[in-house]
């Protein structure tokens, strides 16, 4: 309970078993104690104390009844058979609608409280169910879009070969001579199968003269159907770390990726990689556009310009991997991870090369083989 004091009177106010408030009121001038408890409106406050402070009809708050102010205070006994024959002075009359007013204020500012605790209660529950709805909502949006982009994302395999081929043996045939040279990640650029992909991941390959480098990719086609095909080098440009593949999909429909532009990212929008993060296929990543027009440094020693930076978990097999807005579209060719020296991990740190830039690049990579130099 609380106490509080006013002249030549005290009270406490608080919560009985039935949760319904009673008050204990002492007068110091007749030194008896009084109470009302209130039950229900089954006992008149009247019956129980030597002042009588009338229920309101209904509450206003939850649950919790409020007492509305006096017009007059009562200072007889308990029990009367038959009105008061006088009525007390102005002076005392004035002290005790001070004290009716103190005493109505304070069981009103308690209901108040604990009526406010109440609603406070309520509407916290159902904030928490908005909440859980709208999480259950963006989880829904995360795995459609997964589900919407995953088919155009496609898994890179560098293999060098034990022996010199003859013209007509496929990776597939000599798999068990064949050692992993690392993995990457791509994905479809149009129905013809070609691939897009970092040239860091199939540098061996783009470079190689002793005729033992291949590449296995791993991709499905529009209706789910897995196919490994050996990827062949179309067009490669170190300046921009890009690299496209084409791979021989007669008789199947490839999803192309969709893509979206740079040039209107902000900071602070959702952002999803996929790739092959240490060979892990088609696992997905999640986090928000960091920065933009970060400069990092290609395989030719030549700055990319206008990178994106990222959060979004990337990994040595992610490189290559598309990175998607939340509409599913592709903004960007996720190609470096900021590591310290040593330690191997990713620090959070992430960039991916603007969709804008790969637009104009990779046109000429697929007509000519090599970068149009003066194309910006």
């Amino acid at each position: 309970g609380v106490a509080c004091e006013y002249p030549n009177f005290s009270f406490i106010c608080f919560l009985g078993p039935t949760s319904l408030p009673a008050v204990l009121a002492q007068s110091d001038n007749s030194q008896k104690r009084a109470s009302i408890l209130y039950r229900q409106n089954l006992i008149p406050s009247s019956d129980l104390c030597p002042f009588s402070i009338p229920m309101a009809a209904s509450s206003p708050m939850h649950g919790l009844p409020s007492l509305s102010l006096p017009s007059r205070l009562e200072t007889t006994d308990p029990v009367l058979s038959s009105p008061p024959s006088s009525f007390p002075n102005a002076k005392s009359l004035s002290i005790a609608r001070r004290r009716a007013i103190f005493l109505g204020s304070s069981a009103l500012v308690a209901d108040f409280w604990f009526g406010s605790l109440g609603s406070a209660s309520v509407s916290a529950a159902i904030a928490g169910q908005l909440q859980a709805e709208e999480l259950e909502q963006e989880e829904d949006r995360t795995v459609r879009l997964f589900e919407m982009t995953s088919p155009s994302v496609v898994s890179i395999k560098d293999f060098e070969l034990a022996k010199t081929p003859s013209s007509s043996t496929s990776v597939e045939e000599d798999d068990d001579d064949a050692k992993l040279e690392g993995t990457g990640s791509g994905f479809v650029w149009d129905t013809f199968g070609h691939i897009v992909t970092n040239y860091h991941v199939v540098a061996k390959l783009a470079t190689d003269t002793s005729g033992l480098q291949r590449c296995k990719i791993f991709l499905v086609d529009g209706l789910g159907n897995s196919l490994t095909r050996e990827g062949k080098i179309v067009g490669f440009d170190p300046a921009y770390d890009l690299a496209v593949l084409k791979v021989d999909v007669e008789g199947y429909e490839l999803k192309p990726a969709v893509f979206g532009t740079s040039k209107d990212l902000r900071v602070g929008q959702s952002c999803f990689a996929i790739g092959n993060p240490y060979g892990y296929e088609n696992t997905l990543t999640t986090g928000v556009v960091s920065g933009l027009g970060r400069e990092i440094p290609s395989p030719s020693g030549r700055a990319i310009k206008g990178a994106i930076q990222t959060d979004a978990a990337i990994n040595a097999g992610n490189s290559g991997g598309p990175l998607v807005d939340s509409h599913g579209h592709v903004i960007g060719v996720n190609t470096a991870t900021f590591t310290r020296k040593g330690s191997g991990q990713s620090s959070g740190v992430n960039f991916a090369i603007p969709i804008d830039t790969v637009v104009r690049s990779v046109p000429y990579l697929i007509v000519y083989g090599m970068p149009y130099t003066d194309r910006f």
